[in-house]
């Protein structure tokens, strides 16, 4: 086996175990993530795929060069080239398996990385939006401890409210009684004093009467003229004179 060809059945080896370590369950994402965003990997990458390539293109020309019906009529002439004809279509399919193997996993390692990338920055998606979801609970549960806080605070101001208004419509209602007492004092002592003037004005009538008659007996009328004066009065009262 020449030193290329062994070169790569190397790196066959390596592409199994490193993708087996990358089936592992337990490692996670992130750690291979700083190594994929590296810019050298890209390059490496399309590296080994042009190197592949080629190597693949060369291995297909000897098996077919060696498969041809030329090397095999040489061959039939002489045993020994027939021998040798054949060892040397074993290493060119010996060489093309390896490579093609080698392209095949280098491609699968190529996704399972593209995958893990994605896993990992979904991951750190998924952490976000977990904390703003936790953030945006947290504050919705203030939001309603506050509103709590404002019913209860509104509730205990509608009850303050509502004694006070019971309080006052206590108050209104007495001092309305309280009103309808003092204008039932007030229409009894207009009453009253209705009463009085009325009684007041009677004898002031009555007074001036008694001093017109006094006037008149102290002019020396007769008793008859009295008695015709005392008929033309409104008022008859019967007076008794001390004769």
């Amino acid at each position: 086996m020449t030193l290329q060809w062994t070169a790569v059945a190397f790196f066959l080896y390596a592409e199994i175990v490193f993708n087996l370590i990358l089936c592992i369950p337990f490692i996670s994402a992130h750690r291979y993530q700083n190594i994929w965003l590296s810019p050298y990997w890209n390059k490496f990458f399309f590296a080994m795929i042009m190197a592949l390539v080629v190597l693949f293109c060369d291995a297909i020309r000897d098996v077919q060069k060696y498969s041809g019906p030329e090397p095999v009529h040489d061959a039939q002439a002489s045993p020994n080239l027939y021998d040798h004809v054949h060892m040397k279509l074993f290493r060119a399919q010996r060489n093309l398996y390896i490579c093609g193997f080698s392209l095949f996993l280098w491609l699968v390692m190529r996704r399972i990385v593209t995958l893990l990338n994605q896993i990992a920055e979904t991951s750190v998606n998924t952490a976000g939006l977990q904390a703003q979801m936790d953030n945006a609970f947290k504050t919705a549960e203030r939001h309603q401890e506050d509103n709590q806080i404002l019913k209860t605070a509104l509730l205990e101001r509608e009850q303050s409210s509502l004694k006070t208004n019971n309080q006052l419509k206590l108050e209104i209602e007495k001092l309305q009684s309280q009103l309808k007492v003092a204008e039932e004092a007030v229409r009894r002592s207009d009453a009253e004093v209705e009463a009085m003037k009325k009684q007041a004005k009677g004898l002031a009538y009555e007074y001036d009467r008694l001093l017109r008659e006094h006037h008149l007996l102290e002019r020396g009328s007769g008793k008859k003229l009295y008695k015709e004066h005392v008929q033309k009065l409104p008022f008859q009262t019967e007076v008794k004179i001390r004769n």
